[in-house]
Order: structure tokens, then C-alpha cells, then sequence
């Protein structure tokens, strides 16, 4: 068993999985405004925290994660392990007073950035390359310790005077990595690899402690990378119809397995507490990390760049990753941005340049061009309701269907509204664009085109009150 650096083979394997696995490291770590203020991100790091022993009894949260998973290993394989995770760093603002000496304050105001309290995030990670053969029985472990250390960083004005400091403190964190392997009874070579990871910090919580107070002393966002050199990993999510019984039988605790890297290979693995499917990637439209996946791409870069010049200056003070997204959104040049608005997977799979893409004929002009369809017109297009016609310009009453509209719409049931259009989709369906009356936003709707929209049965003229 060894820590040192990985080989540049399985330095390189690694390196493909990490792209993934640093979307696991910083899932959360500064949500959309990307300021310390917002509520949002004053309850952080929901994923894979490893909390020491006394608090995981106080507040039900876990001090380890267990990975199990099937592989099977080639005769003198080799396993490389990476467990990887945040330390939570606390910085604290102090101001620099008139009698020389520092004190504690809320925010130290610049001209580009506001600095305030918050909890950075040290990536930190433990690796070992063990031969499976001496896996056996109760395997390895690995204990690893990370100590304390405190850092000071003066924060000086345009005119370079020092206007105050940030400390940063970093508090002693252990923990043991433990890996084991048996073989399965049957005909085939596998075996069952188990990866526990613990927290055994020692720290104790004082009465009245929370959860905040146990994060310094915490494993954030752990997730454990794995790679066979020689052999492979079976999939936990559609193994083979022979290992379904042994993957059922496998125990996963706060975490789960997946086959990692480019599809059709299987020599990594990414134990993640956020639930994948086997070779999980990123898009490649993504621009950078924006740390809030649960929101989309585009959306969070017109967001952030709407941002006022005040917001802006209290996220680039919040965090430089939070920084970065700023910077990010503010300089993204239109092209980027655009390739953001959406990607057809599905087409690049048959049009793709594998294989000689067969001959198809291509019409001059598409199936159906709206400009072009004179069948159509939806400002003077009309349709009857209850026997009377109703175009762009009538006066309806809304009656919003309870199993069919959207469940906004039940709040507009016997709301007078406008016609805008009477709009036709390709199925033979009508649809009744609308702007509700006394709406002071209707100019804007109008504009910009934004309708509300029914369908002929969901809608009276006025002389059915």
C-alpha cells in the first residue's frame, strides 16, 4: 500500500472522472444571488457531510459513508482510491480602528467587493494504490489527519492602506479511509469491493452547539473515486442479468456508485452522495461552474448578469468562486450564451460522424412554415363559441377546466379577458391567446407576446353571464 502520486496512466483516468466529480464537490456551495446574505446560503453543504462521531448522535446526520460495488479484477491488478471533500475554512472580518488595533465588524466595504463572515471551501483529498490480492479478509486501512492552521490576510484600499484583515481558521479534522474485497461463490471471478469512509474527529459539542459549529470539523461533500489498472467494474444501476442477485445484495449508506468516464469503459468508479447514472458527464455547452445545478445554465447567467453593481460587489466579496460566476456572466459573449438555450442529444446520436449517415431527402422548405401557411392568420382567424364568433379583439369570460389548466389559471375563473389571437397548431388543435383585463403588466404581455392561453370550451362571451 502506498500514498504517494498516482502513475500518469491512472493520473489520467482519474483526471476524466474529476470533471464530474468536481460537480459533486461544490454542488451548493454558493447558490444564485451568490451573496452570503441571501437565505439560501445561510444553511449550506446538503451533500455528503461527514460530521464527527458525538454530533452525528445529537443530529441524526451520518459519520460515514459505505460503498459497496462488484469488479472484476485481472490477476495482479491494482486499486487506486481517491477520497476527496471540502474543509470548511470560517473567515472572520475585523476593521482596522483609529488606535491601531484591529477589531470584529460586519463588513469591511471596497470599491470593487464587500467583504463579510463565511465559510470557505479547502478541497482536500486522501490517496492510496493498493494490489486487490492484499484485500482480503479485513483489507486496509488508511488513517489520515488534517491540523489546524490559522492564516491572516490584510485588506488594504485603492491607495494601498490597510483598512482592516480577514482571518482564516482551520480546524484539526480525522478521519480513516478502509477498504476490503471477497470473492462471490459461483462461476464467475468477482468480487465484492467495500469502501468505508469515517469521520473520527474527537471534537465535542458544547451545550447548546449547532450544526454550524460542527462543520469546521467536518468532511463536506465526500465522494470516493475508484480505478481498477487492470479489470473492471460491473454496474450497479443494469448489471448483467447473472450479478442481479450480487448487486441487490450490495449495502450502500450514504452514497452510491456509478460507473464513471466515457461510456463502454469500465475501469472507474465515482461513489457519489448525490445519485447518478453510470458515466454521468457534463454538457458541453456549460460555460464554467455556476456551484447551483439544480438551476438551469441560461437561466442562472441572465440572472447573474442582471444583478445590480451592489449585489455584484457583496458576491465578489462573498467568495472567489462566487467572484468567478460574476465574472463569468458579465464578460460571456453572445455566442456562449446562446448555446446555452438548448441541445437535441438525440439527433447527435443518429447524425453523428461514427458511421456514413445514410442519404436523406431534404425538402426545399421546412414541413410547415408558419410565414408561408396563407391557411392561417391569427389576428383575423376567429372560432365559434356557443354558436358566436370569437377573434382578436373579443371580449371573453375565462372558465378554466379543473383536470386541464394549469393550476394558476383556476384563480382567473369568471375574470373578464382579451383576445389577442386565435392560434391553430399543427394536430388541429385551437388555442385562444388572451390578456386578462384591468392587468396593469397586459401592455408588457402584449409586447413582448407573453399570453395566457385557452381552449375554446374554456372560455363564454360575455352574453353567456
Amino acid at each position: 500500500m502506498t500514498t504517494v502520486a498516482f502513475n500518469p496512466g491512472t493520473e489520467a483516468r482519474f483526471a476524466v472522472a474529476r470533471h464530474v466529480a468536481d460537480a459533486v464537490l461544490f454542488e451548493g456551495y454558493v447558490l444564485y444571488p451568490y451573496r452570503a446574505s441571501a437565505a439560501k446560503n445561510r444553511l449550506r453543504w446538503q451533500f455528503g457531510v461527514l460530521v464527527p462521531p458525538t454530533w452525528s448522535a445529537a443530529a441524526e446526520e451520518h459519520d460515514f459513508q459505505h460503498t459497496e460495488c462488484l469488479m472484476e479484477p485481472r490477476t495482479g491488478a491494482e486499486l487506486a482510491v481517491e477520497v476527496r471533500f471540502l474543509r470548511a475554512q470560517r473567515r472572520t472580518v475585523e476593521e482596522l480602528r483609529p488606535d491601531g488595533t484591529f477589531a470584529p465588524t460586519g463588513e469591511l466595504r471596497l470599491t470593487d467587493r464587500v467583504l463579510v463572515a463565511w465559510d470557505e471551501g479547502v478541497e482536500e483529498r486522501v490517496a492510496l494504490v493498493v494490489p486487490v490480492g492484499e484485500l482480503a479478509g479485513d483489507g486496509t486501512s488508511l488513517p489520515f489527519t488534517r491540523p489546524a492552521a490559522e492564516e491572516v490576510e490584510e485588506v488594504t484600499d485603492t491607495d494601498g492602506r490597510v483598512i482592516g484583515r480577514m482571518l482564516r481558521r482551520r480546524e484539526e479534522i480525522s478521519g480513516t479511509l478502509r477498504i476490503s474485497a471477497a470473492d462471490l461463490d459461483g462461476p464467475y471471478r468477482v468480487q465484492r469491493l467495500t469502501v468505508t469512509v469515517e469521520n473520527t474527529s474527537t471534537w465535542t459539542a458544547e451545550p447548546g452547539a449547532d450544526r454550524h459549529a460542527a462543520l469546521p470539523y467536518s468532511l463536506v461533500a465526500t465522494h470516493t473515486l475508484l480505478r481498477l489498472d487492470g479489470g473492471s467494474f460491473l454496474s450497479m444501476t443494469d448489471p448483467p442479468e447473472w450479478a442481479k442477485g450480487a448487486v441487490a445484495a450490495c449495502r450502500n449508506l450514504h452514497t452510491w456508485p456509478v460507473l464513471a468516464g466515457e461510456p463502454g469503459r469500465g475501469d472507474l468508479m465515482l461513489s457519489s452522495p448525490i445519485i447518478l447514472d453510470d458515466h454521468p458527464a457534463i454538457a458541453p455547452e456549460s460555460p464554467g461552474a455556476l456551484y447551483d445545478a439544480t438551476e438551469i445554465d441560461e437561466i442562472l447567467a441572465l440572472r447573474t448578469a442582471a444583478l445590480t453593481d451592489e449585489e455584484k460587489r457583496e458576491a465578489r466579496g462573498t467568495d472567489a468562486r462566487a467572484a468567478a460566476v460574476i465574472d463569468l456572466a458579465d464578460t460571456m459573449p453572445p455566442e456562449v450564451l446562446e448555446r446555452l438555450h438548448g441541445a437535441v442529444r438525440s439527433l447527435r446520436e443518429v447524425t453523428g460522424a461514427r458511421e456514413p449517415a445514410p442519404d436523406v431527402l431534404r425538402p426545399d422548405t421546412p414541413w410547415w412554415d408558419p410565414g408561408g401557411d396563407t391557411g392561417v392568420d391569427p389576428g383575423r382567424d376567429h372560432v365559434l363559441v356557443d354558436g358566436r364568433p370569437v377573434r382578436a379583439g373579443s371580449r371573453v369570460l375565462l372558465r378554466p377546466r379543473l383536470h386541464r389548466s394549469d393550476a394558476q389559471d383556476l384563480f382567473l375563473d369568471g375574470r373578464a379577458a382579451l383576445v389577442e389571437a386565435v392560434l391553430h397548431d399543427v394536430d388541429g388543435g385551437v388555442h385562444i391567446a388572451v390578456t386578462v383585463e384591468d392587468d396593469p403588466g397586459a401592455d408588457i404581455r402584449r409586447e413582448q407576446g407573453r399570453f395566457l392561453y385557452f381552449q375554446p370550451d374554456e372560455v363564454a362571451t360575455p352574453e353567456d353571464r
